[in-house]
């Protein structure tokens, strides 16, 4: 397995949050308590991270969110305890309480990136998250970025924004956003239609490509990060990515990066495989070195050859497309990608 000498820690702080979005984990389920690690969970956490990067010799590096992480009372003592440890973060949040001397600060501790998230043009994303939401997070990318923050506008896809996506990466565009991205919603049971068909994705792909290769063509700063493993099937059909000569097989080269490089901690102390699937809990921060767990409960996870798919395919080592929207959909991580559109022969 090739892995990567940065591991990644999506570390949820607290639940406490500004919104109550339709496609989100959290309250997918109605009105659950919300939870905030104390300051020594706090402590006890990052020091458990710290332990596992050292024994496997990888970089930690931390995605703070929530909820909205700022909404933490002791977010500010967080940051002065990665600032003393020489780490950069990026922040995963709400544009709300954002400024120009917030952002100063957070650039100041660390903060390379922050990610806010766009869901549709104006009336969608309001109706996905709350009223004024859609022009105050276009308002806040300049506050991120006079900071020298890279701003991050990530998209939430499913067939009630489908549509919409083209234009959303226009407003990003016209905002000056540094990096655009989307991935594909997670069927929770909540309001969202998951049912794009395979073509449907194809298609949406092949016009995000299109505007993606104008607006680069056009001198456009915007960095569009094909974040969805299928964009390297696209890739593939186009010619535009090759499977290398020196691939060796049983390699691991890309794709979801669970059980590689990835896991999420929830303000419980409860690790998770993958956020996106709710039965992926592998263990307790609190309770367990994280350290022990990589090599135990995460191994069911790492099982490439379980794949129903896309172990019969021969882009298995790259692509793997999403196994939290297979299993959302079908059921299993190891099932079929809905929105796959690759024949096995």
């Amino acid at each position: 397995m090739n892995m990567d000498p940065y591991f990644s820690f999506q570390w949820h702080i607290t639940d406490n949050c500004d919104q109550r979005c339709k496609h989100c984990y959290i309250y997918s389920g109605g009105h659950p308590c919300i939870e905030s690690m104390t300051w020594d969970q706090l402590e006890s956490a990052f020091y458990n991270c710290l332990d596992f990067a050292e024994v496997y010799h990888r970089t930690p590096y931390f995605y703070l969110t929530g909820g909205d992480p700022i909404l933490h009372p002791d977010f500010w003592r967080l940051l002065e305890l990665l600032h003393e440890h020489d780490l950069s973060f990026t922040i995963l949040g709400n544009p709300f309480h954002l400024n120009d001397q917030v952002c100063r600060e957070l650039k100041w501790f660390g903060c390379e990136k922050y990610q806010l998230s766009l869901d549709g043009l104006r009336e969608t994303h309001d109706w996905f998250r709350k009223s004024g939401s859609f022009d105050c997070t276009l308002e806040k990318v300049g506050c991120i970025k006079r900071a020298g923050i890279r701003s991050v506008i990530m998209t939430t896809v499913s067939k009630t924004n489908l549509m919409e996506v083209p234009g959303i990466i226009d407003e990003a565009v016209k905002a000056g956003v540094d990096v655009f991205a989307f991935s594909r919603y997670v069927p929770s049971g909540g309001d969202l239609d998951a049912g794009m068909t395979p073509q449907e994705y194809r298609d949406l792909l092949a016009v995000c490509d299109r505007k993606y290769k104008e607006y680069k063509a056009a001198g456009c700063k915007t960095y569009f990060n094909r974040k969805d493993h299928l964009w390297t099937l696209y890739a593939y059909e186009n010619g535009e990515f090759q499977i290398p000569a020196d691939a060796k097989p049983g390699m691991i080269y890309g794709g979801c990066n669970c059980g590689n490089c990835h896991i999420t901690i929830l303000p419980t102390g409860d690790i998770y495989a993958c956020r996106r699937v709710p039965e992926s809990k592998v263990g307790n921060i609190f309770e367990d070195r994280l350290a022990d767990v990589w090599v135990t409960s995460m191994e069911s996870y790492r099982e490439y050859d379980k794949f129903s798919k896309c172990s019969r395919c021969k882009l298995l080592a790259w692509c793997r497309g999403c196994p939290a929207v297979a299993k959302g959909t079908n059921g299993s991580f190891y099932a079929e990608d809905p929105q796959c559109w690759k024949s096995i022969d």
